[in-house]
């Protein structure tokens, strides 16, 4: 059955919104693949201003993902893979969202509009990192059409992770 996407907004993260994403992200079932819990308030201010930064320079970035009513409700976008393992120099798609809002199509519907974006600022192939036992991320790489590429294991945790990839 396919129902429905609700409509969501992208933006270039504020400043506010680094408050808003430690909010949104302080909840430990929205961080179980991601460490268990949520970062200092000083990593989502890096993390924002980093966003502006990618913005600026590369014309897509992480965006804060908005509902209707315009309440920040997690990210969605792409960056440069950031770490020194995996697929260095490629462009890795990404979605967090808070715990209210799963299951009811926002990641899929923002994440769509970042392949858009990032196909118009002329990116050809993207990947998603997603742990193994993530499966509605999983399940989001697959609505977007990405394909299982390679297993991998993360340096830090040891656990399995699944590199998708899509070819734009």
């Amino acid at each position: 059955m396919n129902r429905a996407l609700p409509d969501v907004r992208l933006r270039v993260p504020t400043d506010e919104d680094a408050f808003a994403w430690h909010r949104v992200f302080a909840d430990p079932e929205v961080m179980e693949f991601h460490g268990g819990k949520a970062a200092e308030l000083s990593v989502y201010e890096e993390l924002t201003a980093r966003q502006r930064r990618h913005d600026a320079e590369y014309g897509f970035c992480l965006w804060s993902l908005l509902d209707d009513s315009g309440e920040v409700i997690g990210f969605t976008g792409a960056q440069p893979w950031p770490r020194e393992w995996g697929p260095k120099g490629e462009i890795e798609i990404g979605w967090r969202l808070g715990r209210a809002h799963w299951g009811k199509g926002y990641v899929t519907a923002a994440a769509r509009m970042t392949l858009e974006r990032v196909r118009a600022a002329g990116v050809s192939s993207v990947v998603a990192m997603v742990d193994s036992r993530n499966t509605r991320s999983i399940a989001v790489a697959q609505r977007l059409g990405m394909r299982l590429a390679e297993t991998f294991t993360t340096p830090a945790s040891q656990r399995q992770g699944h590199c998708y990839r899509l070819d734009l």
